[in-house]
C-alpha cells in the first residue's frame, strides 16, 4: 500500500515539473515573441541593444534568427509587420518562413517585404552575439567550429568573448583553440612585449592562420637598419616559424607512412594468395589478377542487386568475394594445372591464356567501360588528428583488415590440419604422399584458398579505384615482386616485403614522380636478388631448391 503511495505521488511530481518546464517553455518563448515583433520598428541606431536581448533568451530559434539577419534574409510583412525569412522562389517570388515556428507561409512578391536593415558595425555585433551562443553551445563540435571562425578572423570583440567564456570551457581541445586565437589577437595588436610572449605561445601550432599571420609580420619587418626591438620581434618569429614549418614536417613524414603503410597493405592482400600457391606448388599463376578482378566485381554485383543495404554490402562482399573467386580458382586448378605439373612454362602461358579468357568475359557480360562501387558512410570522411594531419577511415580499414587477414591466415597455417598438409606439402611433396597425405587435393585447396584472398583484395581495392576488366593487371607484377623479394611460400616475408614497396614507393613518389619512383623500385628489387636470389626469408625444408 505504501509502495503504491509513493508511486502515485512520484507521478504527480513529476507531471507537475513537466507542466511547470512547459509553462517557463511558453514564457521564453513569448518572451522572444515580443522582442522579435519590435524589429520592423526598431531604428538601425537602437538595433544592438534590441539583439543583446534576443540572444539571452537562449531558445533554440534565436541562433537561427540571428544567422537570417545577418545573411539578409530577415523580413516583415507590410501588412502586418510578421518578421519572416525570405528566400528568392520561382517566378520572382519570395518563399516565406515564420522565423520561430518554422511554418511556411504564401510566397510572395517582394513590394510586399520590407528588409530588416543591418549595417557593418551590426554585422559585426551580430557575429560575436552568434559566436558567443556556439561557444556556450554544449555540443563540442560547434564550439569548436565557432573558435575556427573567430580564429580566422580575429578581433577585440572575439578575444573579449574568448577572454570571458576560457575559463568556464571544460574541453581541453576547445580551450587550447581559445587560448590560440587570443595569442593571435595579441601578435596582431598587442605591444611588443605581449607579441613577444604570444610568439612564445604560438609555437609549434598547426593553425595554418598562425603561420600566415608570422610570415605576414616577417614580410613587413624592413631588411636592414632594424632596432633592437625589431631585431628581437624578427628572430622570436623566424624560430616561431622554423618550430612551425619542423612540425608540419614531421607530421607530413607520417602521412607519408599512413599511405605507404595503405599501398603496403593492398600489395599484402593481393600478394598473400599468390605467395601460397607459388611456395606449394610452384605455379606461376598469370590468372591470379583476374582472381583480384573477380572479388572487385563481386562487391559491384552485390551493390547492385541490393540497393538498399549500401551499409552492409562490404560485409556481404566479403565472403562472397572469397566465395566467387576460390572457386573459379579451384575450377583452373582441377581443370588446367594440375595436367601442367612441373612444366612451368606451359602452366605459365595456360594461366595468361585463361587471364585473357576471364577479361573477355567480364567485359561481355558488364562492358569494356569501368564500373564505381559506392562507399559506405562508415568509410567515407577522415580522422582529423591536428589542423594539417589526418587519417582517410577507408586506408585505415584496409590497413586493420589486411593484418587481420595476414593473422587469420597464419593461423590456418600453423594451427589447423589444413596448414599442417599444406607446409608438409610446400616443404616435401614425395615426403607428404608416402605419409598418405592427399597433395593433389591439398593442391586444389590451397589454389582456391589463395584465390579466394585474391578476391578480397578485390573487394578492397574497389574502395580506392573503379572496377574494371583491366584492374588485375595493375597489381599482378607488383604482387609477384612482393613475392620474390619475401621469399617465396614465406608469410612473414610477404608481410615485410609488401610493406616495404609500399613505403619505399611513397616517399620517393614525392621527389621523383610515381613512374620513376616504380623504376627505382625494380632496379633495386634486380640488384637485391643478385645478392640472395631466395628472397628476405627463403624457403625451408629438403625441396626448396
Amino acid at each position: 500500500m505504501h509502495r503504491i503511495f509513493l508511486l502515485m505521488l512520484l507521478l504527480v511530481i513529476s507531471a507537475q515539473s513537466d507542466a511547470l518546464q512547459t509553462d517557463i517553455d511558453v514564457e521564453a518563448n513569448s518572451e522572444l515573441r515580443a522582442l522579435v515583433n519590435q524589429l520592423p520598428n526598431t531604428k538601425l541606431r537602437k538595433m544592438a541593444p534590441l539583439l543583446e536581448k534576443i540572444s539571452q533568451t537562449k531558445q533554440p530559434q534565436t541562433r537561427n534568427l540571428l544567422q537570417f539577419m545577418l545573411d539578409g534574409e530577415l523580413y516583415f510583412l507590410k501588412s502586418n509587420k510578421q518578421v519572416v525569412r525570405a528566400q528568392v522562389a520561382e517566378n520572382k517570388l519570395y518563399q516565406l518562413t515564420d522565423v520561430l515556428t518554422q511554418q511556411s507561409l504564401t510566397d510572395v512578391k517582394k513590394s510586399k517585404l520590407s528588409k530588416i536593415k543591418t549595417n557593418n558595425k551590426l554585422r559585426s555585433s551580430l557575429r560575436s552575439v552568434i559566436a558567443k551562443i556556439d561557444l556556450t553551445d554544449a555540443n563540442k563540435q560547434i564550439r569548436l567550429k565557432a573558435v575556427q571562425q573567430l580564429l580566422s578572423s580575429p578581433s577585440k570583440e572575439s578575444a573579449a568573448i574568448i577572454t570571458e567564456l576560457i575559463n568556464h570551457e571544460k574541453d581541453q581541445d576547445v580551450k587550447t583553440l581559445m587560448s590560440t586565437t587570443l595569442s593571435l589577437q595579441q601578435l596582431k595588436a598587442g605591444k611588443f612585449e605581449q607579441k613577444i610572449e604570444a610568439l612564445e605561445q604560438l609555437s609549434g601550432s598547426l593553425e595554418p592562420t598562425v603561420k600566415n599571420e608570422v610570415v605576414r609580420l616577417l614580410a613587413n619587418l624592413p631588411e636592414k637598419e632594424l632596432t633592437t626591438q625589431q631585431q628581437t620581434l624578427k628572430d622570436a618569429l623566424s624560430h616561431t616559424l622554423d618550430e612551425i614549418e619542423n612540425s608540419a614536417s614531421f607530421y607530413s613524414a607520417v602521412e607519408t607512412v599512413f599511405f605507404g603503410l595503405s599501398l603496403g597493405s593492398v600489395l599484402l592482400l593481393a600478394a598473400i594468395g599468390l605467395a601460397i600457391t607459388f611456395g606449394v606448388m610452384g605455379v606461376i599463376n598469370m590468372a591470379h589478377g583476374e582472381m583480384i578482378m573477380l572479388g572487385a566485381y563481386t562487391t559491384y554485383v552485390i551493390q547492385l542487386a541490393f540497393p538498399s543495404i549500401i551499409e552492409y554490402s562490404l560485409l556481404i562482399a566479403i565472403p562472397a568475394a572469397f566465395l566467387v573467386s576460390g572457386s573459379v580458382g579451384i575450377l583452373i586448378e582441377r581443370g588446367v594445372i594440375r595436367f601442367l605439373k612441373g612444366r612451368p612454362l606451359e602452366t605459365l602461358l595456360a594461366t595468361f591464356g585463361i587471364s585473357l579468357i576471364l577479361q573477355q568475359l567480364v567485359r561481355t557480360i558488364f562492358s569494356p567501360l569501368n564500373r564505381q562501387v559506392i562507399s559506405p558512410e562508415w568509410m567515407s570522411g577522415s580522422w582529423q588528428i591536428n589542423p594539417i594531419f589526418s587519417l582517410t577511415f577507408n586506408r585505415l580499414y584496409i590497413i586493420l583488415f589486411s593484418i587481420f587477414v595476414f593473422i587469420s591466415l597464419l593461423m590456418i597455417l600453423k594451427k589447423t590440419s589444413l596448414g599442417l598438409h599444406v607446409r608438409a606439402v610446400s616443404q616435401n611433396r614425395d615426403m607428404a604422399r608416402a605419409l598418405s597425405i592427399k597433395s593433389d587435393w591439398v593442391d586444389a585447396i590451397t589454389f582456391g584458398l589463395g584465390s579466394g584472398i585474391a578476391g578480397v583484395a578485390g573487394v578492397v581495392l574497389s574502395q580506392l579505384t573503379n572496377v574494371g576488366p583491366n584492374l588485375g593487371q595493375a597489381y599482378i607484377i607488383d604482387s609477384f615482386l612482393v613475392v620474390v623479394f619475401g621469399g617465396v611460400g614465406n608469410l612473414w616475408g610477404t608481410l615485410v616485403a609488401a610493406m616495404s614497396l609500399g613505403l619505399t614507393n611513397k616517399f620517393l613518389e614525392p621527389l621523383t614522380g610515381s613512374v620513376l619512383a616504380n623504376i627505382i623500385v625494380l632496379v633495386g628489387l634486380v640488384l637485391f636478388i643478385q645478392k640472395r636470389p631466395k628472397g628476405l626469408f627463403p624457403q625451408k625444408g629438403r625441396s626448396a631448391d
